[in-house]
């Protein structure tokens, strides 16, 4: 077998071939979902994301007689590392990931350089595959490779997480998404909660307002950050990543899909559901991340008024000083019930994604279950001892 080479990506060239090289290793998966080209570029690429800020990064190459044949990114999360180890991150701990291998060979030899990198960083665990933060793509899917991800979820080669294991981690956590049929009638007991909820004076649930979206994104974030803290792999948003982010998802935002929850008029839950932008995508967009003109401009024209459309939940929080009381459970039964009438009568939506979701978060795993969800995805984050 010709030599293998692993080497650090360094300039355009090598970036390209790093961003083209998913595209052409997943080309035959009928379920994979080709992103934009140009949103990846901007993914790996520092001064244009915002998680370059506070993290250190390098990409890597696999080549065998000069033609690549995997990739891998090395990365250390400076917010990560401030975190108590118990909750997931912590001192000591790097990541790798964004992980496209054509054998097992190739992926061994990626995450041999991936860990010799995060050594020479100082960095004694690996917590893996992250893409790049636990708030993109964390993990590597073990369940659910039968049918596409929704918007923003990662869809991998079933072969990967045995090459991980293989190369001596250990699975520390299992993330979850639940498929739920929106077109079914509410159980009546949640019904019933949804009802006194509506008659209590203090709750308000309302839409977010598109023309103050930045605003609003501060509020859906500062609740977020409050309670998501004590999860384990959180890191918090900063004010960068906030806009960012908002800037990056108001395309696909629609303001009766994303509410707010208000007690005594005060922000303290949310809920936030995107159209699966995944369909029509896999449709219009080109296998290489390209699409053709045409293309491109059908599925602007979707994004602006999407019909027959499936959409996912990949946010929703509750102040953590409600968490454990039972407020925190009929809010989140109101924002769910509002918006699935929504997606029901004005997108024709038929099903929904709820996720990802830690397996040992009783508290959402209960929700979802409530509604009439079960597991349709798992991804799994493995660790190993540097």
């Amino acid at each position: 077998m010709a030599e293998l080479t692993v080497t650090p990506v360094a300039g355009k060239r090598d970036l390209g071939e790093f961003i083209d090289l998913a595209y052409r290793v997943n080309a035959s998966d009928p379920n994979w979902v080709p992103n934009l080209r140009s949103e990846e570029v901007e993914k790996f690429t520092p001064g244009r994301n915002p998680f370059f800020s506070h993290a250190r990064c390098q990409l890597f190459l696999a080549r065998r007689q000069g033609r690549a044949v995997g990739r891998i990114s090395a990365h250390i999360d400076e917010l990560a590392l401030a975190l108590p180890l118990e909750q997931g991150m912590g001192p000591g701990t790097g990541n790798w990931g964004a992980i496209e291998a054509e054998d097992e060979t190739v992926a061994k030899a990626l995450i041999a350089e991936a860990e010799e990198w995060l050594r020479g960083q100082g960095m004694n665990r690996a917590l893996a595959p992250m893409n790049l933060s636990v708030w993109e793509e964390p993990g590597i899917q073990t369940m659910g490779f039968d049918h596409p991800p929704m918007v923003m979820m990662a869809h991998h080669d079933p072969r990967y997480s045995g090459w991980i294991e293989a190369a001596g981690y250990q699975a520390v956590k299992t993330l979850r998404t639940y498929d739920l049929d929106i077109r079914k009638e509410t159980p009546p007991l949640i019904e019933r909660i949804v009802a006194s909820g509506e008659n209590n004076p203090r709750i308000r649930v309302r839409e977010v307002n598109l023309a103050k979206f930045d605003a609003e994104a501060v509020i859906i974030c500062d609740i977020l950050n409050d309670a998501w803290s004590d999860n384990w792999g959180f890191v918090p948003f900063t004010d960068e990543e906030i806009a960012y982010t908002a800037k990056k998802l108001k395309p696909l935002v629609h303001s009766d899909l994303i509410r707010i929850a208000e007690c005594d008029g005060e922000p303290v839950a949310f809920m936030m559901t995107l159209p699966d932008l995944n369909q029509p995508q896999m449709r219009l967009n080109g296998r290489n991340g390209r699409p053709s003109p045409l293309g491109l401009l059908r599925l602007l024209l979707w994004l602006r008024k999407p019909r027959r459309a499936d959409l996912r939940v990949p946010l929703m929080g509750v102040r953590k000083r409600l968490q454990n009381s039972r407020l925190a459970s009929q809010l989140a039964f109101m924002l769910t019930e509002v918006i699935r009438k929504s997606a029901v009568v004005k997108y024709r939506g038929e099903r929904a994604e709820i996720g990802w979701i830690l397996e040992d978060n009783q508290g959402m795993v209960a929700i979802a279950e409530a509604i009439g969800g079960h597991v349709n995805r798992e991804y799994k984050i493995y660790a190993k001892a540097l």
